[in-house]
């Protein structure tokens, strides 16, 4: 969806709210593609700051399906966006050259599905769990360690004893 700036960005004193749905169905990054279980209207507030120069507030929720990254589960998990920038008409923005910090804008016209595909992208959690406890999954047998125990032998050797082990093992087995 786009929305015309063109008043605002124009217009001094001039402010407007609104309330746009984003067309998004997912989001997709190097993480991996999370589809989007539900989301609220965004909501922004534009105020004029001077010519070919504004003022952008939004608002925004949405529940994302991604997995845990111990256990992986599949869990809904909630992004809370809210965000102020400052954004410019197109004659200033080319003027200052700025490397792609615009990249939701086309002319006087915001493209509101690359606004808030950028700032989920910055919202997303660096590590997703189930719950904050969660066990993960046993390195052996692939069992969910949150169901209970399984009865692998978790036991794992430090690699710097390994040339005292095979030294132990030859001596062991010259006594037998």
């Amino acid at each position: 969806m786009l929305i015309n700036l063109t008043d605002v960005l124009t217009s001094e004193g001039r402010e407007e709210r609104l309330q746009a749905e984003a067309g998004l169905t997912d989001i997709n990054c190097r993480m991996g593609v999370f589809p989007i279980i539900e989301k609220t209207p965004l909501n922004l507030t534009l105020k004029n700051l001077g010519m070919n120069k504004a003022s952008m507030e939004g608002r925004m929720e949405l529940v994302l399906a991604m997995n845990c990254d111990r256990c992986l589960k599949e869990i809904q998990q909630k992004i809370v966006l809210h965000f102020v920038r400052e954004i410019e008409g197109p004659d200033a923005y080319q003027e200052k050259e700025k490397d792609d910090e615009q990249s939701f804008m086309a002319g006087y016209e915001l493209d509101v599905d690359g606004l808030v595909k950028n700032e989920c992208l910055m919202n997303l959690p660096t590590k997703v769990l189930c719950k904050p406890d969660c066990k993960g999954i046993c390195i052996k047998c692939g069992k969910d360690l949150n169901m209970g125990e399984c009865g692998c032998d978790t036991f794992v050797p430090d690699p710097r004893m390994a040339g005292i082990k095979d030294i132990f093992n030859a001596a062991k087995s010259k006594v037998e």
